[in-house]
């Protein structure tokens, strides 16, 4: 385990995080195999046949996501979140220069060097790429396969949820509507400022050949952080387990900060992670025993109808 956990380090740092599936998955095999080092090869086959599904969905949605506005043309959004952002703070600016004058300063694109605190949203906005992979092998690895499952079930869910609204409501997120004049305020993209210091601001950069720019409306970054700390509470026992919720509020300030996305993107994010927890609850209950297979969980989907896979 510490020799693939200090390969993945030396990966990213030379190559980048492994965000797209192929590259996860790679990763996830040699985590599993290096726990279960002992195992038969049997164990080792469990793992392709329990997690293909879960891979074929996000190979899907990866590359229908890079194509989402242009899958039945709709016209790409512009106006609709500055306008709501601006009442949001009362017509006092767009919350994303407010954030960058105050966090950033006005030559913010001019060598300002990083503060702690980009290091720390840069952080947390890069976590999205790998969080619902981390609690899925955790899961995983201490086989809890009903509890895997029910993960599984509700990430793939918000992941596949996000690619109908990008085909219906492409959306420009803020940095994109500054340079094309939308905006009269320059805001620049500052995703990837805080790894400056690590020498890791390259990252940004690879990850966004492989996304779609006004893919927006809702943010995953926001939805898939804020479906984390609502399965964690459920899980958590803890009085203090309301803590978690500072991870989406971390990953909502980032987002807009470093303009990202607008306030209306990440609360739609949060939304739709909120709806898909209770929506996918309400299944698992109507549908009695537990599936202890993702296979099992999916056809049990499609066998209930398109109102159940919705």
């Amino acid at each position: 385990m510490v020799g693939v956990l200090v390969a993945l380090v030396v990966w990213t740092v030379v190559i980048g995080l492994p965000a797209d599936p192929f590259l996860a998955f790679a990763w996830l095999w040699l985590v599993h195999a290096a726990w279960y080092v002992g195992a038969g090869w049997r164990r080792h086959v469990q793992f392709l046949r329990d997690w293909w599904p879960a891979f074929a969905v996000l190979v899907v949605y990866l590359y229908s996501r890079g194509l989402s506005d242009e899958l039945i043309g709709m016209p790409v959004h512009w106006t609709m979140p500055i306008r709501v952002d601006e009442w949001l703070t009362a017509n006092h600016g767009l919350p994303t220069a407010l954030l960058q004058d105050r966090l950033c300063g006005p030559d913010c694109v001019r060598g300002v060097p990083p503060r702690w605190y980009d290091v720390v949203f840069t952080t947390v906005y890069f976590s999205h790429f790998v969080v619902g992979f981390v609690v899925a092998i955790v899961l995983y690895l201490r086989d809890d396969r009903v509890e895997w499952v029910r993960w599984m079930l509700r990430y793939l869910t918000i992941n596949v949820a996000g690619l109908v609204v990008y085909v219906l409501y492409p959306m420009a997120p803020p940095w994109m509507a500054s340079r094309d004049g939308y905006v009269a305020e320059h805001l620049p993209r500052l995703t990837g400022r805080g790894w400056e210091v690590l020498g890791l601001d390259n990252v940004h950069t690879a990850l966004a050949r492989v996304g779609n720019p006004v893919a927006a409306m809702p943010s995953l970054h926001g939805g898939i952080a804020m479906l984390v700390a609502l399965y964690v509470m459920s899980r958590w026992r803890s009085p203090w387990r309301a803590v978690v919720l500072l991870y989406p509020v971390l990953m909502g300030v980032a987002l807009v900060y470093y303009a990202e996305h607008y306030v209306v993107d990440i609360l739609a994010g949060w939304a739709l992670a909120i709806t898909v927890t209770v929506a996918v609850g309400w299944w698992e209950r109507r549908r009695g025993a537990p599936a202890t297979t993702l296979s099992a969980a999916l056809r049990r989907a499609d066998e209930a109808g398109p109102v159940a896979r919705s």
